[in-house]
């Protein structure tokens, strides 16, 4: 499996990259239901799709990563080298988002998606990563805690308000 970073081309995404994403998206109706990220998670288009990751890559130290295996699109991750919030007193960098195609769960992709990214962090001399879990995915915080993570703390997610779990993992602590 590889992970390749997004890279907008002359300020917009690849169109046919971008298709790749909005049908890996669609297949995620039942996460998105719980988000409510999308206005009908049942029918995610391509433009709301790009807007969502222009979002995503607008922010500071933002990087949205393709997962491939044997060249198909199998997951998507979302990482911030920091928290969003200049005052927060949190040197850690941070997963927003951990998506694998729904049709391909269960088969370990979840697992080395998340190892991939983990690993780009500690190359990079960062010793933890946090993210958040909304609180009513109650399989999304099992998936984490499997991978190691523990919880932090309970608080309210910065855009939406939403209640949600941060969790951390110490990247210096031996697997």
């Amino acid at each position: 499996m590889i992970l390749q970073q997004l890279t907008p081309v002359d300020g917009a995404l690849p169109g046919p990259v971008l298709t790749e994403i909005a049908a890996l998206y669609s297949t995620n109706h039942a996460f998105f239901e719980l988000s409510g990220d999308f206005p009908d998670p049942n029918r995610i288009t391509v433009e709301q799709v790009a807007a969502a990751l222009a979002d995503e890559i607008a922010q500071d130290g933002a990087e949205v990563l393709l997962a491939r295996s044997a060249g198909r699109l199998v997951g998507l991750a979302a990482t911030l080298a920091h928290h969003p919030d200049p005052q927060a007193e949190d040197p850690d960098p941070w997963i927003g988002l951990l998506l694998i195609d729904a049709t391909a769960h269960r088969e370990g992709y979840g697992r080395a998606v998340a190892g991939l990214v983990e690993d780009r962090f500690r190359a990079a001399g960062r010793t933890g990563v946090r993210l958040a879990v909304l609180d009513n995915n109650p399989r999304g915080l099992a998936f984490w805690q499997a991978q190691g993570y523990v919880t932090l703390r309970r608080a309210a997610d910065r855009e939406l308000g939403r209640a949600c779990t941060v969790l951390r993992k110490d990247l210096q602590r031996p697997e």
